[in-house]
This record gives structure tokens, C-alpha cells and sequence, in this order.
């Protein structure tokens, strides 16, 4: 078919009597839809708008222990056509506080709402909107001089293995951050902890990308870090041959036990069972107690255990005693 032949067969679609009225209808439909939407865009309405504000011309000495970038929520007031003018171009982008001017006392600074708005003003002079609110109130900063101290990370929230799967140990890249604050806070840090973290029902190693918790006026060098939670099959197991240690034993005496060594059960993971040593246990038995209140028998107690291990119990509480003289 020729391209005159597709031209007919369009005119004559287009033309005929059906769709000569279907025509007529949308057209109707489309000056009504225009006439609405002047109608509309020409109503008054209120809008929040968030506006990003930066700290600029920070001093070389003086290093900014709060975001250097925070944001203001405004309550504008205008015709529709001019709210979407600011939802949709860049006509209110961005405030730049100069440091120096809302520099307060040492180590704190903030701006006003009243003086946010002769910012927003000052930098779009040609803005007929009323403000009619600006949140916060006051834009806060804090700043020192540099003093700072290396503080180590450690995780917070909710991270928890599948059933019969454990957390065997867990690994930070970086183990610790450069901490800046003012003398006073920096004293009383001794760690600082990421975002809360929650994750559930996983059982391979998670590595997780987050940042550090906000703290006011402190800030985290760097502010993101890595953790590694690595898992492990949960097993029942015990140890045999932990010896029994005798405690608080005066001069010229020597506690022996019967038997020497017992069993510890607990549970733990498979890949540290095998690293497992009878050494790494410690069980006594103490001698006041024994002083105190003489008996056929003496209780034992699980005093130490190795990181990972849960749910540790003796095999027996009580053994045979008997008290000797040292040579």
C-alpha cells in the first residue's frame, strides 16, 4: 500500500460521521480539562518545601562536629501555578549560612527562623510567596578546634541467625573512629555505636554497610563502617578432663578432689568445638566453703568458660575430698 492509499484510509476514519462527533467530543473535553486546571492552579494553596541549608566559610581552624548540611521545612502560601514552579525547578535549591555570622559562643552556633527567612528571601529576591512557618525553629551547629580521640565501634539493634545457627564472633573494618566533639562530651565517650541494625533469619556470614549513630554535636571520622557478623551451627558437646582447681587455700595445705578432672556441657558452635581445650575451662573448688562447713563431699563450681560457649554444666557438683599437708 502507498503511502496516498494510508492517507485515505486515515482521512476517511477520522472523518466519518461515528468519529467526527467522537472528535468534537474530546476536543470539548480537552478545553474543559485546560479550563479546570487554570481554575485550579489559580487557587491558593499552602505547601511544606524542604530546603537543604550548608554552614559555609568554616574557618580553618574550626572543624564542624554537626552535619555541615541540614534541612529546613517551609510553609509557603501561594497561587498553585507558583507552588509547582518550586516543586518542580530550582527556584529555592539550597541557603548558604556564612559561619561567621551565627557563630554564638565557643563551640555553638545557630540561625533563627526569622533569620532563615531573610536567607530565603535575600537569595531569591523575586519571591512574592508568604512564609507563613519555617521548622526547626533554630538551626543548630556545633564546631571545636580539632580535639578529638580514637574510640572503638561496636553494633546496636536487632541481628539474629536462623534456628540452630549462632553469632560465633563479630568483625569491624574500621574497629574504631576518630571521635570530635567538645572536651566534655569527648571525656565521657569511651564507644560509639552504629545505627540500629535489624536483620533476621539469615545463616551465612552478613557483611553490613551502615553509618554510626547521630550523636549531637558529635561527629565520626568515618561516619560509615562495615560489620561482619559471622554464624555457626549451634551443637550440643561436652569436655572431658577439665581439672579441679582449688581456691583460697592457706599455707602448708593441699586440696585434692576425687576425681581430679570432670566433665563440662555446653553448647556451641562446630567450627570452635574442635579449638576446644580442657584448659580453657575453669572449675574450683574453695576451701572457706569447705572450712566452714565441713562434709563427705564438696561442691564445684564452673567458674570461667570461652567466649561462644552457652549453656555450660557441670556433670557432677559434688566429688570426694581429702586435705593434705604440703611437704
Amino acid at each position: 500500500m502507498n503511502i496516498m492509499g494510508l492517507l485515505r484510509i486515515v482521512r476517511d476514519f477520522f472523518f466519518s460521521n461515528a468519529n467526527k462527533q467522537l472528535l468534537i467530543f474530546m476536543s470539548f473535553l480537552a478545553l474543559a480539562g485546560v479550563f479546570w486546571l487554570m481554575t485550579t492552579l489559580n487557587e491558593t494553596y499552602e505547601k511544606e518545601l524542604r530546603i537543604p541549608v550548608r554552614i559555609t566559610q568554616i574557618p580553618k581552624n574550626a572543624v564542624l562536629t554537626s552535619d555541615e548540611v541540614d534541612t529546613v521545612r517551609i510553609t509557603v502560601r501561594d497561587r498553585g501555578w507558583m507552588i509547582l514552579s518550586y516543586l518542580y525547578t530550582n527556584r529555592i535549591n539550597g541557603l548558604s549560612a556564612v559561619f561567621k555570622n551565627y557563630n554564638r559562643t565557643n563551640g555553638y552556633g545557630y540561625v533563627t527562623a526569622a533569620e532563615l527567612q531573610k536567607l530565603i528571601h535575600a537569595q531569591n529576591p523575586n519571591m512574592t510567596s508568604k512564609i507563613v512557618s519555617v521548622k526547626p525553629d533554630k538551626l543548630e551547629f556545633y564546631y571545636n578546634d580539632g580535639a578529638h580521640k580514637r574510640v572503638p565501634v561496636r553494633w546496636s539493634g536487632r541481628v539474629i541467625p536462623e534456628q540452630l545457627y549462632f553469632i560465633s564472633h563479630t568483625q569491624y573494618w574500621p574497629d574504631s573512629v576518630d571521635v570530635y566533639a567538645s572536651q566534655e562530651k569527648l571525656d565521657s565517650i569511651s564507644v560509639v555505636y552504629t545505627e540500629t541494625l535489624n536483620y533476621a533469619n539469615f545463616r551465612d556470614t552478613l557483611i553490613i554497610d551502615c553509618h554510626m549513630a547521630k550523636m549531637k554535636g558529635v561527629k565520626c571520622v568515618p561516619d560509615r563502617i562495615k560489620v561482619g557478623f559471622y554464624t555457626d551451627v549451634l551443637t550440643e558437646e561436652s569436655m572431658d578432663d577439665v581439672p579441679v582447681v582449688a581456691v583460697n587455700m592457706p599455707d602448708g595445705k593441699v586440696l585434692r578432689t576425687f576425681p581430679a578432672k570432670v566433665r563440662v556441657n555446653f553448647v556451641t558452635g562446630v567450627s570452635q568445638y574442635r579449638n576446644l581445650r580442657p584448659d580453657q575451662f575453669v572449675v574450683i573448688a574453695d576451701y572457706k566453703e569447705i572450712a566452714a562447713k565441713p562434709s563427705d563431699k564438696c561442691n564445684i563450681y564452673l567458674k570461667t568458660v570461652p567466649h561462644g560457649i552457652s549453656r555450660a554444666t557441670l556433670d557432677v557438683k559434688q566429688v570426694d575430698y581429702l586435705i593434705e599437708e604440703s611437704e
